[in-house]
C-alpha cells in the first residue's frame, strides 16, 4: 500500500530543504527523496567548503534567465537578510569577503545541519538513497515510484537542479520530467566553467601556469573584475567563472590585465628613470615576471628600454590590457558550477513556482531557467524559489 503524503519533494539539496521547511511550517506533512546517499552535497562542497550562502548585493539583474523579470517576485519576497536571520538564530559564525559574498567561519555542514534541524523541527521526513522511477499524476493526486515502494502526494516538488558536477549525483531528471508533463525545456549547457584553449594557443601560454592576476573580462558589453587564473587548461579563476555564462562557442573574449594601472606610462617613466634596464625588467616590476617574460618574448621586444620608442612600449602594454583571446570550449559540466538554461520560465508561475499547465507540480532551483553569478546568488535563488513554493504549498488544501 502506498503511503500519503500532502507534498513530496525529490531532491535534498539546497532549494529542496528550504522548500521542505515552509510546506512544513505551514502544517503539511512532508517527504524529501534523493539518490544520494547524503543530503545536500553541493552545500558541502561550496566555498572551499566554507559554504559562501548568499550574497548581500542579490538583485534580479544577478541573474540569467530568457526572462529577466521571473526571478523578481521569489527574491523580493525572501531576500539575503532573511537567509542571514535563519543562519543567526541557528549562532552560525560568518564573514563577509569581497562583492557583498558571506560566508561561515567554520564549515558548510553548518548550513546542512541548520536546514535539516529546522526540517526536523516542522516534522519533515528525508529519506536518502532513494531512486524515483515514475511520477504520474491521477485524479488524486500524484503518484512517485521508488526503490522504496510506492508514495502518493497532493503536490510534487522537483528540486533535483541541472546537469552540474555529475560526480556529485547531478543529471537531466528535472528536464525528463518536465518533458513527460509537456514543458518546454530550454537549451542548457555548462556555466560558472573554466574555458579551454586551442593546443596550438595553450602550448603558447604553457609557461603562464599557475599565474594569478587582477583583470577586467569582456563579452560583448558584459564585463567582471576579478581575479583570473592560467591553468594547465586554459583560462580560469572568478573573472572567467563569470565570463562564462554569457560566452559562447566561437566568440571573442577581451582581458585587460591589472586594469588600475597604466603600464604605457609606467614602461615610459621607467625608460626615463634608467634607460639601460630591458624592458622585461621594468614590466616584472608591475606583473608577474614569468607573465613580463611572456608578453615582451611575444612583442619581439629586445635590447634597453633606451632603444624602445614610444609605440613600441604601447604595444606592450596594450599586449596586457586590450588581449583577445578567442577560447575552444569549456570544461563542461565536470567542472561547471551551475547549469545554464532549464525549465521555461513562461511555463512556471513566478509567484508558487507551480506549472501553470500542471496543477499539483512545482520545480525550484536550479532545474529552473534562472542562473546567478558566481558569489552566493545561485545559493539565493535556491532559498527564494523554495522558500516562495513552500509558502505556496502551506496555502494548499
Amino acid at each position: 500500500m502506498a503511503r500519503r503524503f500532502d507534498v513530496v519533494i525529490l531532491g535534498a539539496g539546497a532549494a529542496g530543504l528550504m522548500c521542505a521547511i515552509r510546506a512544513g511550517q505551514g502544517g503539511k506533512r512532508v517527504l524529501v527523496l534523493d539518490h544520494a546517499k547524503n543530503p545536500a552535497e553541493k552545500i558541502r562542497i561550496s566555498g572551499g567548503g566554507r559554504c559562501n550562502f548568499t550574497n548581500i548585493h542579490a538583485t534580479p539583474k544577478n541573474y540569467l534567465s530568457a526572462n529577466p523579470h521571473f526571478a523578481k517576485s521569489a527574491l523580493a519576497r525572501y531576500t539575503p537578510r532573511d537567509f542571514l536571520d535563519l543562519v543567526e538564530k541557528h549562532r552560525i559564525a560568518w564573514h563577509e569577503k569581497t562583492l557583498g559574498q558571506l560566508f561561515c567561519d567554520d564549515s558548510a555542514k553548518d548550513i546542512i545541519h541548520m536546514l535539516l534541524d529546522e526540517m526536523r523541527a516542522v516534522g519533515a521526513t528525508l529519506e536518502l538513497k532513494t531512486e524515483i522511477s515514475t511520477v504520474e499524476k491521477g485524479p488524486d493526486g500524484f503518484r512517485i515510484t521508488t526503490t522504496g515502494g510506492m508514495v502518493e502526494a497532493g503536490a510534487v516538488v522537483i528540486a533535483t537542479g541541472g546537469k552540474s558536477i555529475p560526480k556529485m549525483g547531478a543529471t537531466g531528471f528535472a528536464y525528463r520530467i518536465a518533458a513527460e508533463f509537456g514543458l518546454k525545456v530550454t537549451e542548457t549547457r555548462p556555466g560558472l566553467v573554466p574555458l579551454t584553449l586551442d593546443p596550438t594557443l595553450l602550448e603558447k601560454l604553457s609557461p603562464l601556469s599557475g599565474i594569478a592576476v587582477d583583470a577586467e573580462v569582456k563579452h560583448g558589453k558584459t564585463s567582471f573584475r576579478e581575479a583570473l587564473l592560467f591553468t594547465h587548461r586554459g583560462i580560469s579563476g572568478p573573472s572567467i567563472l563569470q565570463i562564462s555564462s554569457y560566452w559562447r562557442e566561437g566568440d571573442a573574449i577581451k582581458l585587460s590585465i591589472e586594469p588600475d594601472i597604466d603600464i604605457a606610462t609606467r614602461l615610459k617613466e621607467g625608460r626615463k628613470a634608467n634607460g639601460k634596464q630591458a624592458a622585461q625588467t621594468v614590466l616584472g616590476e608591475i606583473l608577474p615576471k614569468r607573465l613580463a617574460q611572456f608578453l615582451t618574448e611575444n612583442a619581439g621586444m629586445t635590447g634597453q628600454m633606451a632603444d624602445q620608442g614610444d609605440r613600441k612600449l604601447e604595444a606592450l602594454a596594450a599586449g596586457a590590457q586590450d588581449w583577445t583571446i578567442v577560447p575552444a570550449g569549456s570544461e563542461g559540466y565536470r567542472t561547471a558550477e551551475v547549469t545554464i538554461g532549464g525549465i521555461d520560465t513562461s511555463e512556471i508561475d513566478s509567484k508558487t513556482m507551480q506549472a501553470k499547465n500542471v496543477p499539483g507540480l512545482y520545480f525550484i532551483g536550479e532545474c529552473v531557467d534562472v542562473t546567478g553569478w558566481l558569489g552566493g546568488y545561485n545559493f539565493q535563488w535556491a532559498w527564494a524559489s523554495g522558500h516562495a513554493c513552500g509558502e505556496a504549498l502551506s496555502e494548499l488544501f
